[in-house]
């Protein structure tokens, strides 16, 4: 069967019901699942008695069940595997607030939470078998068991997934009874062409390091990875994990998270360190104008989030600043200007940049739109770091990774962070950079000697 054949005529799928209304089902999810959730505490303190304790203790509640993972919304939920968590999400609380919370309003969030999310299970799994919330989902691999997976899926709805073909270099074979809708270079084509909400990476006959690129530029599907050696079992907690009729998923996680906790923490953190450290800004300022005139500030533009470029602040070090082609930067001519480079006291004007937006406090280091042109061409992964605001210190800058150091190591560790990201990374990273002041000073020392 040649490629233009299983895009253009797609086999006839006999016996198959169409969905009445395809797309929302796991958005849908997603709400129903923490109401759910809100109204079981909620009735639990109203039953109670209604006090700000019992309201106090709902709040905690629902913050380590939304924290935990278990309102997370899977392919193949059950509630069994997430009893554990709603036994610590009931008992943390009811420890750290005894004083106020009586036995009676545990038990009672207790029975309710155990009735209330089994409830919204079971009518998130007859909806789905009437086919009201199935969503259009593509599977990347056309072995053989991507082309089981299409065969479950399609015998059971109750998953919400509707396959609707497949995305490799190998045509599947005719028992499939799905076509093949392009490769994975098109998978953004595809996805936008069949409104596809799901992916589902199973085994394709394409490398890893040319897959990688094509699922980081995912943005409105989630993304679903079968892991290799899945038979032998694998360490992931079972409330990341998913599972579609005994085969193991992966569910990749969006960028950053959630962007909106990130800037709100931006926000709150860059604007302390502001009041925190004015005054020792200001005393800076009027050292570099005293020293060394005005102006005492220097603006450049950098590369941020999706390519953009942002201005910079920085307190000047150099009276003639080399052009934005020069990788190399001067010594600076005074023992001021050196010190606040060693320290990287000259950055902290960044600290208004994140207020403004155009940084983050945490992220990818900004760098200058000519070599960030160069690198995209030579460094694989390098224009993955644009996913999120570039940062005032990073990942890579807390392991040693700035000034003239490997561009390719500082790639790696920049897309972790991104992939990876959570506020408490922000925190460690935070931290950590406390630290570079003076190991700044300390190295710097040592190469003057």
């Amino acid at each position: 069967m040649s490629f233009r054949a299983a895009v253009t005529h797609p086999p006839a799928q006999s016996g198959r019901r169409e969905p009445v209304r395809a797309l929302g089902g796991f958005r849908a999810a997603s709400a129903v699942i923490p109401a759910g959730d809100t109204v079981a505490v909620l009735v639990a303190a109203g039953v109670t008695g209604w006090k700000w304790t019992a309201i106090a203790y709902a709040a905690a509640v629902l913050t380590v069940l939304r924290s935990s993972g278990t309102q997370r919304v899977r392919i193949c939920p059950r509630f069994g595997e997430e009893l554990p968590w709603f036994a610590l999400a009931v008992a943390v609380p009811a420890v750290l607030m005894r004083p106020w919370v009586g036995v009676a309003l545990v038990v009672a969030t207790s029975v309710a939470a155990v009735v209330v999310r089994p409830a919204c299970y079971a009518a998130l799994r007859a909806a789905r078998r009437r086919h009201r919330l199935a969503e259009p989902t593509v599977i990347i691999g056309t072995g053989t068991l991507g082309i089981e997976l299409a065969r479950i899926l399609g015998a059971h709805p109750e998953f919400g997934l509707r396959a609707v073909g497949f995305v490799d270099h190998l045509p599947p074979g005719p028992a499939a009874g799905l076509p093949l809708l392009g490769t994975p270079a098109e998978l953004s084509a595809v996805v936008a062409r069949h409104q596809v909400r799901h992916v589902v990476v199973c085994f394709p006959a394409v490398s890893d390091a040319q897959l990688v690129p094509v699922l980081r530029a995912r943005r409105a599907v989630r993304v679903h990875v079968v892991p290799r050696l899945y038979e032998l079992g694998t360490t992931i907690p079972a409330r990341y994990r998913d599972e579609i009729h005994g085969i193991p998923l992966v569910t990749l996680r969006s960028v950053c998270g959630n962007r909106f906790a990130k800037r709100v923490f931006d926000l709150v953190a860059a604007t302390a360190l502001l009041v925190l450290l004015s005054p020792l800004l200001a005393i800076l300022m009027a050292a570099l104008r005293v020293r060394h005139g005005s102006p005492v500030l220097f603006r450049q533009l950098r590369l941020s989030r999706d390519g953009e470029c942002v201005p910079v602040l920085k307190l000047r070090t150099l009276d003639d600043p080399a052009p934005d082609t020069s990788w190399a930067v001067p010594e600076p001519g005074s023992r001021l200007r050196w010190w606040l480079r060693a320290t990287h006291f000259d950055e902290l004007p960044q600290l208004w940049c994140v207020l403004r937006g155009d940084l983050s406090l945490v992220g990818p280091r900004p760098e200058r739109p000519y070599f960030a042109a160069r690198f995209a061409t030579t460094v694989p992964g390098y224009a993955d770091r644009h996913r999120v605001l570039a940062g005032l210190t990073g990942w890579a800058q807390v392991h040693g990774l700035h000034g003239d150091t490997s561009i390719r190591e500082r790639v790696r560790f920049d897309n972790a962070y991104v992939e990876h990201w959570s506020l408490w990374t922000d925190l460690v990273v935070l931290a950590r950079t406390l630290r570079t002041p003076l190991a700044g000073l300390r190295r710097s020392e040592g190469e003057r000697q």
